[in-house]
This record gives C-alpha cells, structure tokens and sequence, in this order.
C-alpha cells in the first residue's frame, strides 16, 4: 500500500456479522499469529467456534472495516454482558460486589479488536471501537488484552481505559490485563 486507502466502517448485528465470518477470520488469523499472540490455526478454529454461538446473542454487535474494493482490514465485536457472567470469575483476584454485578447492560464487553498489518496506525481501531459503542446504553466497556501488546495498551490507555486487574480467560492461557473504559452517562 503506497497511498492511504478510503476505509469504510459498518456497523454489524449478529446475523450481519455471521455472514461476514470468512472477513473476520481473515483479519483475526492475521493479527492474532504475530507475537505476544502467536496464534496458529487451532487457536483461531477456537475463537471462530466462540464467535459463532456470540453471533446468536440478541445484544451482539460487529463492526468491520474495508477498503473500497471490500477487503477487510479490522474488525471489532462484542455485547452485554449479562447478570450469570463468568467474566468476573476468571480474575486473579476478586473485585467488590458493586464492581462485578451485572445486569445485561451494565457492562459492554468487548471480546475482540483487531486490524492487520498494513493498516495499522491509520485510526482505524479507533473508528471501529467508535462505531461498536456508538448509541450503547452501557455504562462501561470491559476487555481483556496481553500485557505484552504494547500497541493495544497504549491505544486502550489513549481511549480512557484503566488496568483493573488480570485474569486467566481459561485453563492454559495467559495471564491477561483487564481494562474498564467507563462511558460518559448520555443526558436525560
């Protein structure tokens, strides 16, 4: 790529996003196989599989950025987490009950983030993190990132994200930075 591409961002449901999977898997594989990741194949049939059951939630939501000629270049997705989470309970260390109760739209979380390569550093994480929480009632985003993602940790800071713990998401997996980006209340 010599010359900036026009890259459009959409917003996706999960019907939406189900349909756009070869799209995401495309952008996931690539991001997700460079390092602190190092994702291989299984790794990625893995998130496929869990992104495929979070497509049939009724609050999910998608964003997936192309070029004109509909490349796809990132990707984003997520939904509300709802009142029997388990997200809280992978913590290291517990939180205070008035942090961890949920409520179905207390908390947005965002399970995925990732542009390739080439277009990075261009603001399109921030256009797909911008399009995901556009008109969201949810008072907070929560997401879990390597501490080692330099980049990713550096732009989540930029964005108003704080470090509230460190989780290990499953059995086997890195140890994981958690982050809480709280959402400016809309006026009534």
């Amino acid at each position: 790529m010599t010359q900036k591409e026009t890259i459009t961002v959409e917003r996706l449901d999960g019907p939406a996003a189900a349909q756009a999977e070869d799209a995401l898997r495309l952008v996931y594989a690539e991001a997700f196989a460079e390092p602190p990741y190092n994702e291989n194949e299984e790794d990625v049939a893995a998130t496929i599989r869990r992104f495929r059951s979070q497509t049939r939630k009724r609050t999910f939501r998608g964003a997936l950025a192309s070029t004109g000629d509909g490349e796809p270049v990132g990707t984003a997705y997520g939904y509300p987490l709802g009142p029997n989470t388990g997200w809280w309970d992978q913590l290291t260390q517990p939180v205070p009950e008035d942090i961890r109760r949920e409520d179905g739209r207390r908390t947005f979380g965002l399970m995925e983030i990732a542009v390739r390569g080439q277009w990075r550093g261009q603001g399109i994480a921030g256009r797909l993190h911008e399009t995901l929480l556009a008109g969201t009632e949810a008072e907070r985003v929560l997401l879990n990132v390597h501490p080692d993602s330099k980049a990713a940790q550096a732009a989540y800071r930029a964005w108003g994200y704080r470090k509230i713990g460190e989780a290990r998401p499953w059995e086997g997996a890195d140890v994981l930075d958690v982050m809480m980006l709280d959402l400016p209340r809309s006026a009534s």
